[in-house]
């Protein structure tokens, strides 16, 4: 496996969090959807982290009640579809008495990986809310990770932890175990991308390690890899980090950060991948969607956002509709509209 070019200087700049470590469950927000929303959709008006996994959702249902079981099959059945099975253990993890459960589960099956790595994730999520001590959490992981070595969940929750508690070394250290497992983690690699965006300012507007970084990443890939989307998702992270420092206007629309030549490559190429390889299978495409939506909207080409408005249809996602410090809800449905409406 190819490693990544040597990356240095560690210091990052004071930043809210990104959408992956911001506090607080997404899916209790109303996002006051119009009525191009399929009204049928349970989730129509609510930011929903399940991201439209059906079984996903039952499961997280059943857990809200006691009923762990659901969970265990899900997590079964998942098998090692590693970003799928990322994916439903995060969201389960949300879930407020998701540790209490987790701890029933292991009580019933001491060495089972599955109850261990919810148990992990459930702590992570409650560390990086204040509620736990994020050592306590490691130790969660690092048991998880024992316990199913090939496994890259576990590594996962140990980077939640990283991006938001610990040095660079330890971030970095911690993704190369990841990737090590799994290559393409989809997750994975969108916490480092939103970790590295807090560097300082490279020597010109699109000069900066991680727009790098992210498209070696899509490029060492394989072809229909989701990982084709990550140097959008770096421009997003870069943006929020000039936002909030005050080096970009608040309003990201009235920002030059996507039409330079190297940024209208990306939304290009990003775009023309989406059209030949969208993954309509894979666990967060809708993650993917929104940040091409907000880049082709903030980029004034609202033929390309319509299309892709369409197809997010009631999948909205808090990031990056929220960068810098916006009401989500607002943003998503103000630029869809002025896309769609330009159709």
């Amino acid at each position: 496996m190819p490693s990544f070019p040597p990356l240095l200087g560690a210091s990052r700049a004071p930043t809210e969090p990104s959408g992956d470590t911001a506090p607080g469950d997404s899916s209790a927000l109303k996002t006051g959807l119009d009525a191009h929303a399929d009204a049928s959709d349970a989730h129509a008006d609510a930011f929903d982290s399940t991201l439209g996994d059906v079984e996903l959702l039952a499961a997280r249902a059943a857990l809200t009640q006691g009923r762990w079981q659901a969970a265990r099959s899900l997590l079964l059945h998942t098998g090692d579809d590693w970003d799928r099975r990322g994916h439903r253990v995060t969201v389960l993890a949300r879930e407020p008495y998701a540790t209490a459960w987790a701890r029933e589960w292991q009580l019933a099956e001491p060495e089972s990986a599955d109850a261990a790595t919810l148990l992990a994730l459930s702590l992570v999520r409650r560390a990086l809310r204040g509620k736990e001590d994020p050592e306590r959490a490691r130790e969660g992981c690092r048991t998880a990770a024992a316990l199913a070595p090939a496994d890259p969940t576990p590594w996962l929750g140990l980077l939640l932890l990283a991006r938001t508690f610990g040095p660079e070394t330890e971030l970095l250290r911690t993704f190369a175990e990841l990737r090590e497992r799994h290559p393409e983690h989809h997750h994975g690699h969108h916490l480092l991308v939103a970790r590295l965006a807090e560097r300082p300012r490279g020597r010109g507007a699109e000069s900066h390690e991680v727009y790098d970084l992210a498209e070696y990443a899509a490029a060492e890939a394989p072809a229909d890899s989701p990982l084709a989307v990550l140097p959008v998702v770096a421009y997003a992270e870069r943006y929020r980090v000039l936002a909030a420092t005050g080096l970009a206007p608040a309003d990201p629309a009235a920002t030059g950060h996507w039409s330079g030549p190297r940024a209208r490559r990306i939304l290009r190429a990003s775009f023309d991948w989406w059209l030949e390889w969208e993954h309509d299978e894979h666990p967060r495409r809708h993650i993917d969607l929104n940040h091409l939506a907000f880049a082709m909207s903030c980029a004034g080409r609202p033929a390309e956002a319509a299309a892709l408005f369409q197809r997010i249809g009631a999948h909205a996602t808090p990031a990056p509709w929220s960068y810098p410090h916006r009401d989500p809800r607002t943003a998503f449905a103000t630029a869809r509209a002025r896309a769609l409406g330009a159709m």
